[in-house]
């Protein structure tokens, strides 16, 4: 009994010790995360990616949009003869098709 209250003390100390050196661990990099990020050179480039990024998001959009037209027109549900409604919804309401 003496051997498991000893073995149980020890792995609380350990717990004890492992949890304030992680602690200490974490807090070590958050300061040199918190420097980097104050850092003139990660300043200077989230300025230059907050400029740009209206425009690249114009562009993206608008390519998004052109590659959306392509894929419909190009899908078998997208033809004008159907005036771009899926074939499914000819089926009966329980879809079916009865």
């Amino acid at each position: 009994m003496f051997k498991l209250l000893k073995i149980a003390a020890l792995i609380g100390v350990g717990y004890v010790l492992g949890a304030k050196a992680g602690r200490e661990r974490y807090e070590q990099i958050a300061r040199t995360a918190s420097k980097v990020r104050q850092s003139p050179p990660v300043q200077a480039g989230v300025a230059k990616a907050g400029e740009k990024a209206p425009v690249v998001a114009d562009a993206v959009k608008h390519k998004a949009s052109d590659v959306a037209a392509t894929v419909a027109e190009k899908a078998p549900f997208g033809s004008s003869s159907q005036g771009g409604a899926h074939a499914a919804t000819d089926a009966g309401s329980n879809g079916t098709g009865s």
